[in-house]
């Protein structure tokens, strides 16, 4: 059988290098599907042999996208290895920034990424399925977001010294206090972005009346059952800075609690040849391949878990939960629901800059501990936007970096991703169609609501991912390869 190349533009909207492998039967049909990461990050190694203290401000480089989790969880470990435990302004000015992180993240991909699937429809034209798109369908909105988007950056800049790439977190707490003027001026930013979150979910909500999208959200091409994992409080609240993860099945029920310095007894990495992505599942079911369900070993993180494992934190927030529960069952395992999770998180993000901005202790001086001491293991976790933020290293007596392991969020979802995508493809690719750009980008939303970052890097200028796509007959014989470019 001749093979045959198309070009698929626009863009996928998502960070990172990838491609799609899907296999058909001889009808033309999907009968399997896998989502290959083929790039390497190498960041693990390259750390090693560093001074422990310039590994925040190292591994905030990792990645453009979402720099604040790993600053944080990178400061959560240092704390570790430098045996010093960092005091409530401290802690609550972290906590402060990559909250504000978790907003900044949540509008990007909402309005930038999904946004145009469901504003323009996933059979929209690919020349009008993208953010030019979303402008020109409806330019006010554009023009809030991106300002309500620049108080977030501006929170960010005030407690990070740097928006993108922070540099305030060091061991025992941050090296930069909060001034009284820089606090009300958070707080007033922080009020608008509650009140441009609360609009977001009304007008999601009309959206999907408008567009009647809720057959699409709630349908079967994007559901799949997994066991979750998020960070709760001691309350059982969303906890962004990260308590404890807890795991549920899909039924709901808690099948695994631990704290950050015991993840490794609970969870495990494993390696497919075929992707440089590593998965992880859980240790006491085992590796049991891409399969969904209870006995698989499979679970998801990100903004679906959190919505099935906890409560948010705020008033508002819970309001909107309640909210979304009143639509979709709970647990859900609805993926296009994460979309609207994302709203929920924007909402409860602001709430809390303005509840930590209002404290009187956020303004004072204890904002750091000195180290008296070094070496050893430091495990810190954190809610990132996408899901559950492990950083683990090991010092030596000189506080020199020995080694690293990062298991980011996407690395979590790896699996159910490539799930999600074979089950797409099979629902949508029938009787050879594959060639309809409407199918295709089908298959791209299912990947597309995790928001994956598979490099851990920046996007490039143009927010291109240069995907591939080859299509497989019965025999497992390459028939077609489609490409982005």
């Amino acid at each position: 059988m001749t093979k045959k190349t198309i070009y698929i533009n626009p863009v996928s909207r998502l960070e990172g290098e990838a491609k799609i492998s899907i296999f058909l039967d001889d009808k033309g049909n999907a009968v399997d599907a896998y989502f290959q990461v083929q790039e390497l990050r190498g960041f693990e190694k390259f750390c090693e042999g560093r001074p422990a203290e310039e590994m925040p401000r190292i591994v905030s480089r990792i990645c453009g996208v979402c720099p604040w989790p790993h600053h944080i969880a990178s400061a959560k470990a240092l704390d570790k290895i430098f045996h010093v435990e960092p005091k409530k302004t401290g802690e609550d000015l972290r906590r402060m920034g990559a909250t504000a992180h978790v907003w900044y993240s949540h509008s990007a991909h909402f309005f930038a990424l999904a946004g145009p699937d469901f504003v323009m429809g996933i059979d929209a034209p690919p020349v009008d399925r993208n953010l030019l798109g979303m402008l020109r369908a409806d330019k006010d909105l554009t023009v809030e977001v991106l300002k309500q988007r620049n108080n977030s950056h501006r929170i960010q800049q005030i407690l990070g010294g740097k928006s993108v790439h922070p540099v305030t977190a060091i061991p025992g707490g941050v090296s930069k206090g909060l001034k009284p003027e820089e606090r009300d001026e958070i707080l007033k930013r922080a009020k608008e972005m509650v009140k441009f979150s609360q609009w977001s979910l009304e007008w999601f909500e009309d959206l999907i009346k408008e567009k009647k999208l809720l057959k699409l959200i709630t349908g079967d091409i994007y559901k799949n059952e997994f066991n979750y994992m998020a960070s709760v409080d001691e309350n059982g609240l969303i906890d962004y800075y990260s308590s404890e993860a807890v795991i549920i099945n899909p039924e709901g029920k808690e099948i695994d609690r631990f704290s950050p310095d015991k993840y490794y007894e609970h969870i495990t990495e494993h390696c497919e040849p075929w992707c440089t992505a590593k998965q992880t599942f859980i240790q006491k079911i085992g590796w049991k391949g891409f399969e969904t369900g209870a006995e698989s070993g499979v679970y998801s993180v990100g903004p679906l878990a959190r919505l099935n494992i906890g409560k948010y934190s705020t008033p508002l927030a819970q309001k909107a939960q309640k909210r979304l529960f009143e639509v979709v069952p709970k647990p859900c395992h609805l993926q296009l629901v994460s979309n609207w999770a994302r709203l929920v998180e924007m909402l409860n993000a602001a709430e809390i800059i303005v509840d930590l901005a209002k404290k009187p202790y956020i303004t004072n001086s204890e904002y750091r501990v000195i180290p008296k001491e070094m070496g050893g293991r430091g495990i810190g976790m954190v809610e990132a936007p996408r899901g559950t933020l492990i950083h683990d290293y090991t010092a030596d007596e000189n506080g020199m970096i020995t080694k690293v392991n990062l298991i980011v969020a996407t690395t979590h979802n790896i699996a159910p991703i490539n799930i999600s995508v074979r089950e797409a493809a099979k629902h949508v690719i029938k009787n050879g169609n594959y060639t309809d750009q409407a199918v295709l980008n089908m298959v791209e939303v299912a990947f597309r609501s995790y928001d994956p970052c598979l490099a851990c890097s920046t996007h490039t200028p143009t927010g291109s991912m240069p995907l591939e796509v080859k299509i497989y007959d019965k025999d497992r014989k390459l028939k077609d390869v489609l490409k982005n470019q």
